[in-house]
């Protein structure tokens, strides 16, 4: 792999380098010490995936032998039921390697529906959860269970379980009789598990060529795991950490490799949910392009990296100066990340693994769930066309003024979170949403769809840098689909997860808007036209 770096401030950035090869970071990683993270009980238990890729050989064989039964069997389409790291791993090596994988990652009906009808009679499902009890992936699991019934198939003959040893997901799958079970080494947590079962059994059994992503991986890491000057991974966790002392947390990512596709979405939720906690972090924010970065997210508080080679017309020049180009394999890039962050976390003063804020936001929405009034609408504050407004900032009693409200609370080196509990793929236009935000409230912004997002920059929203507002959309459903043995559809679980996670944001005191589309595409143009008309804050671009 090849790493170039930019930094305005050479000698410290040297100076801590120096430092942590002194303190021996990179071997001590490798040997999984967790005493280089003062008094964090977790890092203990999060150390298994340094060696994964060494430890691969009998897992590959056992993908390898199970796709072709499948292929025997008729069962070409391959259906991921898996959140954050469950599925954002597979996601890209499949993209990578353009085979297909689908990706059930939603609570949308709408989304989980045609999902199910896609290819059924050809279908196998993965059950993808490390704590054998995510709510989304268990919701998922048991409509495509009633879906296989409906066509006279037992449904565990086309199930797959990825889990850690000793779960409710485990007992189910040997109860049932689930087609295959794959048990992941419990000190694997769940955002470095790419390299592990969950990365490795969805992409495989779906063709990618997953044996040489562990090869690369492999052959890279007596690099990363090295006390010297250049080892790439060190180097880019002390460049993070140069950047994050000088309030320079923002990580603006752009692919500019297509062998590198939806890279960014699984550096988004590596990054954020590792560093950002305890009022600190560093928050990445994915663009469509790198013409992106020259122009809306080029500010002084932004680190510019791209996942790919550079072109002469890439946009770089950042006031703050902090650029970098990254360019490898897959397999390399994904061991890379991993030991980057962890040093980033170490150099910063974070424990990269845990996650104290994840909880309160399922905690939030689980009350909503079996609370006395979940069946219930939410009045909104006022309807304005398509759109209701359920949340002001203030006293808003128009679009527009609500839009400029949010904007208003976000200070110059802050950033607006747009949460779109949507269809990510029938409401994918949405996404079109950042850079409009971005440019109208003149700050980075980043995106994300729900309830995908809790388990990637949730994290960050509510235990790093308080220095975000949000922009939270919901959408009146197309169509229902009830939820098996539970007391609620998905339509309801996507509400409760939206309000939930707004509820904790606004007890932490992030100003939080949120919008309820009566009709999701009319909704997303006039919510479009409201942001267009509000007068930029800020000049963006380079003299």
């Amino acid at each position: 792999m090849k790493l170039s770096l930019s930094v305005p401030v050479d000698e410290e950035f040297e100076a801590e380098a120096a430092r942590l090869i002194d303190a021996g970071l990179a071997s001590r990683l490798s040997a999984k010490d967790a005493d280089l993270f003062d008094g964090a009980a977790d890092a203990a238990d999060r150390m298994g995936w340094v060696d994964l890729p060494q430890n691969a050989a009998d897992l590959l064989d056992e993908i390898e032998s199970l796709r072709v039964r499948l292929q025997e069997q008729g069962l070409r389409t391959i259906s991921l039921a898996g959140m954050g790291g469950s599925s954002l791993a597979p996601e890209v090596m499949a993209q990578t390697a353009g085979v297909r994988l689908e990706i059930i990652d939603s609570t949308d009906p709408n989304q989980v529906a045609e999902a199910i009808g896609t290819d059924l009679d050809h279908t196998v499902l993965i059950v993808a959860s490390k704590s054998g009890t995510t709510v989304e992936t268990d919701s998922i699991r048991r409509s495509f269970a009633a879906a296989f019934e409906s066509i006279g198939v037992d449904p565990a003959s086309r199930m797959i379980a990825i889990t850690d040893p000793g779960t409710e997901l485990e007992a189910l799958a040997a109860d049932q009789g689930f087609l295959a079970t794959f048990l992941v080494d419990p000190t694997v947590g769940g955002r470095f598990s790419a390299l592990s079962a969950f990365g490795l059994v969805p992409a495989g059994l779906a063709g990618a060529d997953v044996r040489g992503i562990v090869a690369e991986a492999a052959a890279a890491d007596a690099d990363l795991s090295a006390d010297r000057p250049d080892n790439p991974a060190l180097r880019f966790g002390a460049w993070l950490s140069i950047a994050h002392a000088r309030t320079t947390e923002k990580l603006v990512l752009a692919e500019t490799a297509e062998q590198l596709n939806g890279l960014g979405a699984w550096v988004e939720q590596l990054v954020a949910e590792s560093l950002g906690k305890d009022g600190q972090g560093i928050l990445p924010v994915v663009v469509d392009s790198p013409a992106d970065i020259g122009f809306s997210d080029a500010r002084a508080d932004a680190l510019l990296c791209l996942l790919g080679p550079a072109a002469d017309d890439s946009g770089l020049g950042a006031p703050s100066g902090f650029e970098a180009t990254i360019t490898g394999g897959l397999g390399e890039l994904l061991l890379f990340w991993e030991y980057a962050t962890a040093i980033a976390g170490y150099s910063i003063g974070v424990n990269p693994f845990d996650q104290p804020d994840v909880e309160a936001a399922k905690a939030q929405a689980r009350h909503l769930l079996d609370g006395p009034d979940s069946g219930s609408t939410e009045q909104p504050r006022f309807r304005e066309g398509d759109i209701d407004v359920l949340e002001v900032v203030d006293e808003a009693t128009d679009l527009i003024g609500a839009l400029e409200e949010l904007f208003s609370q976000v200070d110059e080196y802050g950033y607006v979170g747009i949460q779109a509990y949507l269809d990510r793929i029938a409401d994918a236009e949405a996404a079109d949403l950042r850079p409009l935000v971005s440019t109208h409230a003149g700050v980075q912004t980043t995106f994300g769809f729900g309830p995908r997002y809790l388990h990637s920059t949730g994290q960050y929203h509510k235990g790093g840098h308080p220095n975000g507002v949000f922009l939270q959309i919901t959408g009146e459903a197309r169509t229902d689909l009830l939820v098996p043995g539970r007391g609620f559809g998905f339509a309801q679980l996507q509400r409760a997860q939206a309000a939930g996670d707004a509820a904790v944001l606004s007890e932490k005191g992030r100003p939080v808007l949120r919008l309820h589309l009566l009709d999701r595409a009319r909704g997303l143009q006039q919510l479009r036209e409201a942001i267009g008309s509000i007068s930029p804050r800020h000049h963006f671009g380079h003299d």
